[in-house]
């Protein structure tokens, strides 16, 4: 099953920088679980999604990071989720415990983003992304990435960009601190 929605938020993520390679997953609650792009797709070409059915073993070729999607949909009420490596945002993960935007749209959308530990694929990862996403829109996992979530698969890209957005503003006026 293929989704244009997944293509053009794939597309965007990949010109503007914020995924690289096969970097990077996304998802859409359904009525029964959600839909999760496959282990090792390109976002600007994802292809068929893979369908997880709540209760039901997560089939064979779903991202890596299913877990995190899982727990997020299991805790909250987002519906849908970018997950992507935004570089200017990764390194701030490796300096900063959280990052407090200086920019007007980061400190109106999301005026604090926090890091948190869990190697990628792993139930750490996924619970404390999901506890972070109980009251924001945006995490950051340290040195691998954001989660963002959201109503549409548009509001999580709008995260994901926010993230970037906000990291490059605190970079280039020399606010990166350790």
């Amino acid at each position: 099953m293929q989704n244009p929605e997944f293509t053009r938020i794939g597309r965007r993520l990949f010109n503007e920088g914020l995924v690289g390679g096969n970097f990077g997953n996304m998802s859409i609650r359904s009525e029964q679980g959600y839909l999760i792009t496959r282990s090792g797709s390109y976002l600007d070409d994802p292809g068929n999604l893979v369908r997880v059915i709540s209760g039901e073993p997560v089939p064979e070729g779903a991202s890596s990071e299913y877990r995190v999607h899982e727990a997020i949909y299991r805790e909250t009420g987002h519906r849908a989720i970018v997950h992507a490596h935004p570089s200017y945002a990764v390194a701030a993960s490796l300096l900063m415990d959280r990052i407090i935007p200086i920019d007007s749209e980061g400190r109106m959308l999301c005026p604090e983003i926090v890091v948190v530990e869990g190697a990628p694929g792993t139930p750490e990862l996924a619970e404390n992304c999901a506890e972070v996403l109980k009251r924001s829109n945006l995490v950051l996992a340290r040195g691998h990435g954001t989660f963002a979530a959201g109503k549409t698969i548009d509001e999580a890209y709008l995260f994901t960009s926010l993230a970037e957005h906000a990291s490059r503003v605190l970079f280039y006026t020399g606010h990166f601190t350790k």
